[in-house]
């Protein structure tokens, strides 16, 4: 694995490289991982996630790469109570879950023959790098959304660890082309996650319009890796962000 920063290489061995440079002296490439993309944000031009995935695959094909994986967002579905397949039509409820559709379709749209197989992966929440995580701390205190039922949102999660080895098998997988939905098989209460931080929870009642659930059907994923059989609990996700350094 060969590290690509945009800015100052971080260690020795890493590679900086930033789109409309050359591609950089790396032989043998497998695969390209575009880690890359652009959040919401002030200043930010979300437009930008087509541009860098098409940078992308500009790079993939001038290496001889075999794969490009790109990260797209389980935000390019409208939200469901049941789990949503891959052959769900997207239906983006935001300008982010919109700007990651167009840019899956700028990358099917100018895939080439021949060249490097494009595999998207449609992420739910990466445990320590949503907005739950970023609100939340050890033994803190965090505001959650009470519907109806009495319960609170749930969301199809992964661990960073775990992001890592789907990435590595997808790599490795000879037919792998395509859309995944990437996530544990089931949804976390983020009820559930806040407990294994031993937060204390405010409830409020959920505003109109807020989603209880995002349940991503991972059928397709499962058939390829298996995640541990707690890759959807509270305590393995808040362990695998802070493992992964992502969050303490």
């Amino acid at each position: 694995m060969v590290p690509v920063m945009r800015s100052s290489p971080l260690v020795a061995g890493d590679v900086q490289w930033a789109p409309g440079d050359r591609p950089p002296g790396v032989p043998g490439v497998t695969a390209v991982v575009a880690l890359w993309g652009v959040t919401p944000g002030p200043g930010r031009t979300l437009t930008d996630n087509t541009r860098l995935a098409l940078s992308a695959m500009e790079l993939g094909a001038a290496l001889g790469a075999d794969m490009v994986v790109h990260c797209s967002s389980a935000a390019v579905y409208r939200p469901d109570p049941k789990p949503i397949p891959e052959t769900a039509p997207p239906d983006p409820a935001s300008e982010y879950g919109l700007a990651k559709h167009d840019m899956e379709r700028a990358i099917f749209a100018h895939r080439i023959q021949g060249g490097p197989r494009q595999v998207v992966l449609r992420i739910g929440n990466v445990a320590g790098a949503d907005s739950l995580f970023a609100n939340l701390s050890l033994g803190g205190r965090i505001l959650l959304d009470r519907f109806p039922d009495g319960s609170g949102p749930m969301r199809s999660y992964i661990a960073p660890g775990d992001l890592v080895r789907v990435i590595e098998t997808l790599i490795q997988a000879p037919d792998a082309d395509g859309i995944y939905n990437v996530s544990a098989a089931r949804p976390t209460a983020m009820a559930e996650i806040a407990g294994a931080c031993q937060a204390h929870i405010d409830w409020r009642g959920a505003p109109e319009g807020a989603a209880q659930m995002v349940w991503l059907d991972t059928s397709r994923l499962d058939s390829l890796v298996s995640l541990p059989a707690d890759a959807h609990k509270g305590a393995h996700l808040v362990q695998g962000a802070r493992d992964s350094g992502v969050w303490t």
